[in-house]
């Protein structure tokens, strides 16, 4: 008897049941049967379906004479179900990597209960995924399993039968199966999981949830979208036959009718125009049947309940028209209150740059106003440090204020402070482009910390890759380039860079990177703390995988399956994972060895608490040279990155570690111990001497001195600094990376 029985209802999806199937079969758990039911489908789904159960003997390809819609065919298939657990998959749905293998582990650390939640993303033609905007409901945290009267907010998922494994046994207990018609999930679902003694969640991403261009039943016109009373009726019944969950559970689900009567309603796409009236009449008729006096109404719900209740299309149209108005008026006022504010910061901008420039005023900013960081957030601490007769101010996101230090003035983009810091202070710090139109005035000096040390292309190096530049306004930028005074180089080799992709009369200060200096004065203590806080386990080997953009790709994926890696490295290691700035959504999925830390404020504190960093073509590596722990390259598409953005080095060639061009030699670096090895200790130091030599942890400092106090002799004197002597240990003191 398999583990699992996975049912897929077969009908009218030739182009997407490839992926569907393969999406099962190809799970690294494959104790497990799939059963396709072909609902008597016109095109090639069931002969698709056919194939597969000849090369595979886990699928079973059950053909109905004729088309009796989503319900019963799920039905057909949990009559042929023998697994332990049953998933229901839409046929142009897909599983996630490794997601059986995490809901099998969920099952056995919640003691096998009766229904598991787990989550989705919706994926569009475009590439793109979002994740369900109620994902919180499924946190993992608290007692599991638990009774659905212990945590109510699971009824505010989405509620669809495939997100869910239930217990085979208890489907058959209780006698459960699906009604025919539009909306089946419905009255599957809500008795399925008030029934249920024993209810656990998993936060992660088990489905991907195609949203398709056309042909989604749902999204389709027709009165078959008037079986939703049905249903409801069903679900009442249930209700009504037991009254122990009716008492607690009816208010809800009257006020969840009525917010589904108002969505199917609202959709423009479901009900055909002169069906609307009679639709609403019916949602009216329910709603005086099935109301419970005095349940209450959320206050943003109010207005869909009253189209409910009255039950009117002609006063809906009016009330949707007026609401029409209300908006148009309402963006129109918005518009000009923004015009107008612009045009009074603006004149108090120009009065403020004929005032004096302030020589004890020094702004800073990194990342478009992200928060607090960076060579930026070195160079703010350093000023404080040894110029503190200059006040310090930092712009960023009134979201992002909580990373600054206290004795720095937050400043929010756009606001007065904003602009009359740019206008009157007479330092100008950032790791990009100020806004365009400040205006630099004599006295005031602006230092380029730049982002570290380029490997791939950049600045005019652009101007032939499309792909990369994206409309990128080479004047405009060549316009910020001469606001310039002091540009920050790590190394020989970004000073030639820079002069020459950023032209200007700027100078160069070739002092080292400011970041990096956490790197040379953290204590074994820190790098100990910085590990507790993240829940590394104290003789867990943490990798820290940091991958970079892809200027080539429409959307960003994980080019690795972080999950099955630890799977073949063993319980000893963990993951955290940390995707580029530029990714809407994080790469870590919420299991337990993969830590999400894309959203963490200090990237030297990742780096401080890994023991070996695995990259692509990140400039992080050059930053984690410092620490002289293990580096693990994973150049899977070289070629198409060269091509697309263009680099500088063949990395390939002249790597900071072992170098793995697939998941599986990566694998099998770690395996066999080469992450570590000789060869890697060699490649390592070569690349440390050739872009790390002025890393000492005094970089910052030295900018100070040179370009606030002035010292300029000894801002010269460090060219002759060897490279950086000692590094802090693993938490545990003990030399080496941890095995």
């Amino acid at each position: 008897m398999p583990r699992f029985s996975v049912i897929v209802p077969v009908y009218k999806v030739q182009a997407y049941l490839h992926a569907c199937l393969e999406s099962v079969l190809e799970q690294s758990c494959s104790d497990l049967e799939v059963i396709a039911v072909d609902d008597c489908s016109p095109d090639a789904s069931g002969a698709i379906a056919d194939e597969f159960a000849a090369r595979d003997k886990r699928v079973r390809a059950v053909r109905l004479p004729e088309n009796v819609g989503l319900g019963r065919a799920r039905n057909v298939g949990l009559e042929h179900a023998t697994g332990d657990y049953v998933l229901f998959l839409d046929s142009d749905d897909t599983l996630t990597p490794g997601a059986l293998q995490a809901i099998t582990d969920r099952i056995e650390e919640t003691g096998g209960p009766d229904v598991l939640v787990y989550d989705y993303a919706r994926t569009y033609w475009t590439g793109e995924a979002v994740r369900n905007q109620y994902a919180d409901r499924l946190t993992q945290d608290g007692p599991a399993p638990f009774a659905l009267a212990d945590r109510p907010e699971i009824l505010q998922l989405l509620m669809v039968v495939w997100n869910k494994a239930y217990r085979r046994a208890f489907i058959e207990e209780q006698g459960f199966t699906f009604p025919p018609g539009y909306y089946e999930d419905t009255p599957w679902t809500y008795p399925v999981l008030m029934s249920a003694r024993t209810i656990a969640t998993l936060d992660r991403v088990c489905v991907h949830y195609r949203q398709r261009r056309r042909g989604n039943i749902l999204g389709t016109t027709s009165r078959a979208h008037f079986d939703v009373f049905d249903q409801y009726d069903r679900v009442f019944a249930f209700l009504d036959a037991h009254p122990d969950l009716a008492s607690v559970w009816r208010p809800l689900l009257f006020r969840r009718m009525v917010e589904h009567f108002a969505t199917v309603f609202t959709n423009p796409d479901r009900l055909a125009r002169g069906t609307r009236p009679d639709f609403l009449r019916r949602a009216r008729a329910h709603y005086r049947r099935y109301r419970v006096p005095g349940a209450p109404v959320a206050a943003r719900d109010r207005l869909r309940h009253g189209l409910v209740r009255l039950g009117s299309h002609r006063t809906y149209r009016s009330l949707a028209a007026a609401m029409r108005l209300v908006r148009r008026v309402r963006g129109f006022t918005d518009r000009l209150r923004r015009t107008a504010r612009a045009a009074v910061l603006q004149a108090h901008y120009r009065v403020q740059l004929r005032l004096p420039v302030r020589a004890d005023r020094a702004v800073f900013s990194s990342y478009w106003g992200r928060g607090y960081g960076c060579n930026p957030g070195a160079l703010e601490a350093a000023f404080r440090a040894h110029a503190p007769h200059v006040a310090t101010a930092w712009i960023a996101g009134p979201e992002h204020h909580h990373t600054l230090p206290s004795g720095t003035r937050a400043l929010s983009p756009g606001t007065a402070a904003y602009w009359t810091a740019l206008a009157r202070s007479k330092y100008l710090v950032n790791n990009v482009n100020f806004d365009r139109r400040l205006v630099k005035r004599p006295g005031q000096v602006v230092i380029q910390t730049q982002r570290g040390t380029p490997l791939k292309k950049m600045g005019l190096d652009l101007q032939d890759r499309p792909a990369a530049a994206r409309g990128q306004d080479f004047d405009q930028l060549l316009r910020s380039v001469d606001t310039w005074d002091y540009v920050l180089s790590a190394n020989r080799h970004s000073t030639l860079v820079w002069e020459r992709v950023y032209p200007s009369a700027y100078t160069t200060l070739e002092y080292g990177c400011p970041r990096n200096d956490a790197f040379h004065r953290a204590s074994s203590q820190d790098v100990a703390r910085v590990r507790e806080s993240l829940g590394i386990p104290e003789d867990a080997t943490a990798i820290l995988y940091a991958p970079t953009h892809r200027d080539y790709r429409r959307t960003q994926r994980c080019a690795l399956d972080l999950e099955r890696v630890l799977r073949r490295l063993g319980t000893d290691f963990v993951v955290l994972a940390r995707a580029h700035p530029l990714h809407r959504t994080p790469f870590a999925q919420g299991t337990g060895r993969v830590v999400d830390v894309s959203d963490h404020p200090s990237v030297e504190s990742l780096c401080l608490a890994a023991d070996v960093l695995v990259t692509d073509y990140s400039s992080l590596m050059f930053d984690y040279a410092n620490l002289d722990r293990p580096i693990v390259i994973h150049a899977d598409d070289w070629e198409a990155y060269e091509a697309s953005r263009g680099t500088y080095f063949d990395l390939r060639t002249s790597p900071p570690g072992a170098v793995a061009r697939s998941e599986d030699e990566l694998i099998d670096i770690f395996t066999t111990g080469h992450w570590r090895g000789s060869r890697s200790a060699q490649l390592r130091a070569a690349f440390r001497e050739r872009f790390c030599p002025y890393d000492d942890g005094r970089a910052a400092e030295r900018v100070v001195r040179h370009v606030v106090l002035g010292e300029d002799e000894e801002a010269r004197s460090v060219r002759e600094v060897p490279l950086a002597g000692p590094r802090p240990e693993p938490a545990d003191e003990r030399v080496g990376p941890r095995a």
